[in-house]
């Protein structure tokens, strides 16, 4: 979809005489019909020219190992606690200074998201005005301002509630003006917070990380004395935490455990060397080997990778994404049953998100079941354009696919 490769080279496939054969395979499809409609029509498939398997017909459930995903919960201590409550203090704050500026609403609860799209709302009029050779109002700069600082202390409350305290206490050290430097209003503002600088101090005294850690751990453990020749993948939103994750499993098992970062290559907004794709396929093929036998990873390895088949799969947070959900948990269970867990701390924002995918992959069902009455997609009765004197109704297959002009 959009910009992606495949559309363009979809658009110039479907413009050879006669047009190519087109094979499309996913998994997560998504839950929208007019996303699945848009992927058609960019790759040339015609309206009839779908097949649906979700998993219960006869000619599929044969090749299927079930992988549910298990929901552990954890609590956060109480001093982590603490932490958030003042950084969602000090987030209120800016909230209400936003609304009575009249820039959000004045009830509600206030998302990311929302703050993404009032950013862009702000970031347009302030552009308008410099065109149009305007000084902008000062209630527009300073809602500017207290959005960047919302959208830091956004970002500090995910990291204290669902992260640990390495991952807060280095995204800190990052938003720290340079001593000497040029210091943003945004920054001023984030750091001369009282409650913010509250947090510092907290944050400081607190030894113990995130409990997920220690849950992660345990999981490993039993895994490992069940299976010593298992393969596991953790999968964690931000690099510091796989690094963090790394540290932590190397030391409290080391006689067992053999962990590796995989990540992306170099992030430039935080500094990390990250991996090239040469060390990429190097940790994989020791992951094979076994040499590695648990990969600590970020979104690098949900899909797009060779990864060797997995006894186990533990997501560190949950993720918003139905599709990133399906990619993770497809980690496993590919030749053999699996399982995949995904940890969820308690009264936190782990909660929605996870709800949110739950929701999502549900009704991406109900959506597929309801596409499946149709005679376009109804499986094994595709009226599609096959090898002429082939029968109508006929159950496709690859032969047929090859053999004929079907798209």
């Amino acid at each position: 979809m959009g910009d992606y490769p495949y559309v363009f080279l979809g658009r110039l496939y479907q413009d050879l005489d006669p047009p190519g054969r087109v094979l499309g395979l996913t998994a997560s499809p998504g839950a929208q019909e007019s996303r699945i409609r848009e992927v058609c029509r960019n790759l040339g498939i015609p309206p009839r020219g779908l097949e649906l398997r979700l998993g219960d017909e006869p000619d599929v459930t044969p090749y299927l190992h079930s992988v549910p995903l298990e929901v552990t919960y954890v609590d956060n201590p109480p001093e982590l606690q603490d932490v958030s409550r003042l950084l969602q203090r000090a987030f209120e704050r800016q909230v209400s200074r936003l609304r009575s500026l009249g820039f959000l609403p004045a009830e509600g609860p206030v998302t990311r998201r929302d703050l993404l799209e009032l950013g862009h709302r702000l970031r347009a009029a302030t552009a308008s005005a410099r065109t149009l050779g305007e000084p902008s109002p000062g209630r527009l700069w300073e809602a500017v301002t207290a959005q960047a600082v919302a959208m830091k202390l956004s970002h500090a409350l995910e990291l204290s509630e669902t992260q640990g305290i390495t991952a807060l206490a280095r995204y800190f050290g990052r938003v720290r003006p340079p001593a000497g430097g040029r210091v943003s209003p945004s920054a001023r503002a984030f750091e001369g917070d009282p409650d913010v600088r509250a947090a510092r101090e907290r944050l400081s005294g607190i030894s113990q990380e995130h409990p997920k850690m220690a849950k992660i751990g345990e999981l490993l453990r039993e895994e490992m004395d069940r299976h010593p020749d298992a393969r596991v993948i953790v999968f964690a939103h931000f690099r510091d935490t796989a690094e963090t994750l790394v540290r932590y499993l190397s030391s409290v098992h080391p006689e067992t455990l053999r962990p590796a970062r995989f990540v992306g290559q170099a992030d430039r907004e935080g500094g990390d060397r990250g991996l090239s794709q040469r060390e990429q396929a190097e940790i994989l093929e020791r992951f094979r080997r076994g040499e590695i036998n648990c990969l600590v990873a970020t979104s690098v390895a949900e899909e797009g990778l060779d990864i060797p088949q997995t006894d186990l799969v533990i997501f560190y947070e949950p993720v918003p994404s139905e599709i990133r959900t399906i990619q993770r948990r497809g980690r496993t269970g590919r030749t053999r049953t699996g399982r995949a867990i995904v940890l969820v701390s308690r009264g936190t924002r782990d909660i929605f998100t996870h709800r949110s995918s739950r929701g999502k992959e549900g009704r991406m069902r109900d959506m597929l079941e309801r596409l499946r009455g149709e005679p376009s997609f109804a499986p094994g009765t595709l009226a599609a354009r096959g090898p002429e004197g082939r029968p109508r109704g006929r159950p496709r297959t690859l032969e047929d696919f090859t053999e004929g002009p079907s798209t």
